[in-house]
């Protein structure tokens, strides 16, 4: 299989927390995924274009979730597949200009899919306790943007 050389290294359990962030704040939110990601060993950030500022009660049960799908010891698998079979299940315009036909989706349990190139823990329970630092709002721009780091 060809694919696209990748420029980073991420830091596998935070790589594979931002998968179940990501799904989360779907789930909660209804924003999609995050829109900007600085993803990093000792602490992240990552942004979502949102309707509205979430409230301290709504970031505590978005921290409660992702440590609730984090402790599910889900594993984490790969398919391949070109973009052209999956086309219409996921947003191809995020991919990388001059991309490779072939795709690798990631797979947490049946919680999350998405395409990805990055590196990934095996299983959930590799990550450790989700804790987010701190958020801000930006409401000329409505974008909300959460710190976290992961703890042991």
């Amino acid at each position: 299989m060809e694919f696209n050389e990748h420029n980073k290294q991420e830091f596998p359990p935070m790589h594979t927390a931002e998968h179940i962030i990501n799904r989360t704040m779907i789930n909660m939110f209804d924003c999609g995924r995050a829109i900007e990601a600085h993803i990093e060993r000792k602490k992240s950030k990552l942004d979502y274009k949102m309707a509205e500022q979430p409230t301290e009660e709504q970031v505590s049960a978005l921290q409660q979730s992702v440590n609730e799908v984090i402790n599910m010891n889900l594993p984490v698998t790969v398919e391949y597949a070109t973009q052209s079979e999956v086309a219409g299940r996921f947003n191809l315009d995020r991919l990388p200009e001059g991309a490779s036909e072939q795709v690798r989706i990631v797979h947490v349990g049946n919680y999350d899919e998405c395409l990805c190139i990055g590196a990934h823990v095996e299983n959930t329970s590799e990550i450790g306790q989700f804790v987010i630092i701190s958020h801000s709002w930006d409401e000329q721009n409505h974008i909300w943007r959460m710190r976290f780091k992961l703890v042991r």
